[in-house]
């Protein structure tokens, strides 16, 4: 099938954030927690159609879940059979000898020409350093020769590890994932706010507006979302931010329509123009969706 954009009219709303798996291919262990018994079950492409199509979402980014290259493999083939996943932000180990031949391997299989970024679960790692460790940065100029996009998962006090990162590598596009997770649930703010507006000034920075609900937590509201959308918006501009459901993660937090919806109403501000780059616009950009 061709990616979604190739040869079609430009999709109207992009999910450029949200996630699949099936527990009996590959278990996950993160899901064993209590708090996660509601999404403790598969969740594959039907299931996807069933929420994205009542949404208006035309294209969809499906992000990897482990740190696992054969998962990223699993994710390409089944996008190559998708026409509504555009594009798979994947993994592959920055740290190894062998990083750019993985990406070439992955490239080379099914689904090869939907691999669109990288990401690694950062947040997990306990070196508040490791993505200025010489050999992630090495993976990381491997990354940028490929053509690829990187994700940054972090929580706020790796975000002066990704700015240096980022300042290692100008030309590789970064996309920061749920903004950094900032503390919506007890408001805490800072440091984050000046971390991510230091990250923000350096051109080759994206971000998604993702993830947010499951931080402020099962009673949120649009306006406990506002202080770092607002922000967000300031130090990133529309034609830098697009927004992401984390589905089917954000249904410990809400309901996907309620999720996009919040979203929508938080850019409400805004031109439809600047609408439109955030719905859509810069992930296509950002992604190079349906031009791989």
């Amino acid at each position: 099938m061709p990616a979604a954009g190739a040869g079609t009219a430009p999709p109207r709303r992009i999910d450029a954030h949200h996630h699949l798996w099936d527990l009996s291919a590959r278990p996950q262990d993160w899901l064993d927690a209590p708090e996660a018994a509601r999404i403790r079950r598969d969740f594959g492409l039907a299931d996807l159609a069933e929420v994205t199509g009542p949404a208006g979402v035309d294209a969809t980014v499906l992000v990897q879940v482990l740190d696992d290259v054969d998962e990223t493999a699993d994710f390409l083939a089944l996008a190559g059979e998708s026409e509504l996943v555009a594009g798979v932000v994947g993994w592959a180990d920055l740290t190894a000898p062998d990083v750019a031949e993985q990406l070439d391997r992955l490239r080379s299989g099914p689904g090869g020409d939907r691999l669109v970024g990288v990401r690694h679960l950062v947040q997990s790692e306990p070196d508040p350093g490791w993505l200025v460790l010489p050999a992630v940065l090495t993976g990381l100029r491997a990354v940028r020769d490929a053509g690829l996009a990187y994700d940054l998962l972090t929580r706020p006090h790796q975000l002066p590890a990704a700015l240096v990162a980022v300042r290692s590598v100008p030309d590789l596009v970064f996309v920061v994932d749920h903004l950094s997770k900032p503390g919506i649930a007890h408001r805490v703010y800072q440091p984050w706010a000046t971390h991510l507006s230091a990250l923000a000034a350096e051109p080759n920075v994206t971000a998604k507006v993702s993830g947010l609900v499951t931080e402020a937590g099962p009673e949120w509201t649009v306006e406990d979302l506002r202080p770092c959308v607002d922000l967000a918006l300031e130090v990133f501009g529309p034609d830098r931010l697009m927004v992401g459901s984390d589905w089917p993660v954000c249904l410990l937090a809400g309901e996907y329509g309620e999720v996009l919806g919040a979203a929508e109403a938080l850019l409400c501000g805004l031109s439809p123009a600047e609408r439109a780059e955030v719905l859509a616009g810069t992930a296509a950009r950002v992604y190079r969706l349906g031009r791989r």
